[in-house]
């Protein structure tokens, strides 16, 4: 309720009144605020004769409802996620998993609204979860890494096929769960947006087991420039890959040669820090190169 219409009729209520009245309405633009609507939440029907998604779970051992699920949330300090499934949703057929961080001064409903990813991803036979935004430290990166094992719980995932993306902060959590001692083993492939990982951050870092990365940076981010082409030329190197990139025809550059076929891509936008990069088809298709193999 707007404040003129309030104020022209709070002179008529009562004070019992006004508590009456108005604790229902303030429960539901708080609810509204904290999940949005269904406006941006559209599922897609999978096609799972195409897909070829081979592994099962047993009928009647997954829990979790099919379609748009809000408000779960991980175990520790209760950082919210949303949940999206195929409309179609088959309990028994395991789907991979594509988790998505929300950067700061945004939620995981603003960050769906803001990334347009339930619709294609849904349609390509992933579960879907946006996460809320925690302060970033190493205990909360490695709490939102717990999200796969807790959907894995309700939903059927198949746990060697789980994807991260997300930007900013969101994007600097995709990244450091790929190779943080704690978590470096969730993630089949990675796609960090605008994240603020640079080299020197990453110089004393251990390289991971050769893991499929996506990087996203713009051109225009003023808040971390450059810092893409440098974490991108990291992860190159960890993963063994040729020092000199090719330029595919997506308009990204791939390094070649990469150990165990890992895929190392370096994909430059021209938004500001502030807007999601737009690559939802390079996303999906990266990640589907790694989801539909038997991984």
């Amino acid at each position: 309720m707007n404040k003129l219409s309030w104020e022209a009729i709070r002179p008529h209520l009562t004070k019992t009144n006004i508590i009456i009245f108005s604790a229902p309405v303030l429960l539901a633009v708080l609810l509204l605020s904290i999940d949005g609507s269904d406006e941006f939440s559209h599922i897609a029907t999978a096609d799972y004769a195409q897909l070829g998604l081979t592994k099962r779970c047993a009928a009647g051992a997954k829990k979790g409802e099919g379609g748009v699920i809000y408000g779960e949330s991980t175990l520790d300090s209760n950082i919210k996620y949303n949940v999206r499934t195929p409309a179609n949703y088959d309990a028994t057929i395991a789907h991979p998993l594509l988790v998505v961080y929300a950067p700061a001064k945004a939620n995981r409903s603003k960050f769906e609204k803001n990334s347009g990813l339930t619709y294609p991803a849904t349609q390509a036979g992933y579960i879907i979860a946006y996460a809320d935004h925690p302060a970033l430290s190493s205990s909360s990166t490695i709490e939102l890494g717990s999200i796969p094992k807790l959907m894995a719980r309700k939903w059927c995932i198949d746990e060697g096929k789980v994807f991260l993306t997300g930007h900013s902060d969101g994007g600097s959590a995709a990244m450091a769960l790929a190779f943080m001692t704690g978590s470096k083993h969730i993630p089949t492939a990675i796609a960090p947006s605008a994240a603020g990982i640079r080299h020197q951050d990453l110089v004393d870092r251990n390289c991971p087991e050769p893991i499929s990365v996506l990087v996203m940076h713009s051109a225009k981010d003023r808040l971390f420039p450059d810092f893409g082409s440098e974490s991108s030329g990291w992860w190159a190197a960890c993963n063994q890959c040729g020092a000199i990139p090719d330029k595919l025809d997506n308009g990204c550059l791939a390094y070649t040669g990469c150990a165990n076929d890992v895929q190392t891509w370096y994909c430059e936008g021209d938004k500001p820090h502030s807007q999601w990069p737009g690559m939802n088809e390079t996303i999906l298709d990266f990640f589907n190169r790694f989801n539909h193999r038997k991984l």
